[in-house]
């Protein structure tokens, strides 16, 4: 398992029902070592801070074993840093983790928090308004990761998996949770006791309410 790509992005513009919008989702490849902090990658733009980035969401990961299944379903081929992803990985199957997993790069250790959950600006960065949808329905999130010891990362260097010894839940669990039209109590209970990201625990927590 390796780190492939780390990405990083600056502020850009595009155009959605009319308008203009800010968007840090076109991330590109660094060839250099970048410093890796609590608030995520050094240099990199997030845009939407009340569902994206903060201590909790700090970096967000995806596969190339995604990317390859993606450039089959959708045949051409897509660069690292196309679904907005910080950090590239390879030889690790992103749909087996659990939040609570840690993964080791160098001297930094991350610690999964979440699934990424899609939204406009990702079907109009992939030409596709429908993309979204596809996207839930390919139960391929990736996943975000809060960064519990910070430092310098670089391309190419090992990934160790820590899994944790905890009962919580799946990463796909809750991405596919989150998209049910019936939602499991035990599942959410299961989400709630898990070390989730702030935000996908208070939209969780107000299921409890409705179920």
């Amino acid at each position: 398992m390796k780190l492939v790509s780390i990405n990083r992005a600056q502020k850009q513009q595009l155009e959605f029902d009319g308008k203009m919008v800010d968007t840090g989702l076109f991330k590109a490849p660094v060839s250099s070592s970048i410093y890796l902090s609590r608030s995520g990658v050094e240099g990199d733009t997030i845009v939407d801070l009340s569902v994206h980035g903060g201590a909790d969401q700090a970096v967000y990961l995806y596969s190339t074993e995604d990317y390859q299944w993606w450039s089959g379903i959708l045949d051409r081929v897509l660069p690292p840093g196309t679904f907005g992803e910080n950090l590239t990985t390879g030889g690790l199957d992103l749909r087996e983790l659990v939040i609570g997993d840690r993964l080791m790069i160098g001297n930094t250790i991350l610690e999964i928090s979440a699934p990424r959950t899609p939204c406009f600006k990702l079907a109009v960065r992939m030409g596709d308004s429908s993309f979204a949808k596809q996207f839930v329905r390919a139960s391929r999130p990736g996943a975000y990761a809060r960064v519990l010891r910070d430092g310098n990362i670089r391309a190419g260097e090992p990934l160790i998996l820590v899994k944790t010894a905890a009962d919580y839940a799946g990463v796909v669990d809750v991405f596919d949770l989150w998209h049910a039209k019936q939602r499991s109590p035990q599942l959410i209970r299961k989400a709630l006791a898990s070390p989730i990201s702030r935000y996908h625990r208070s939209v969780i927590q107000s299921w409890l309410i409705t179920e």
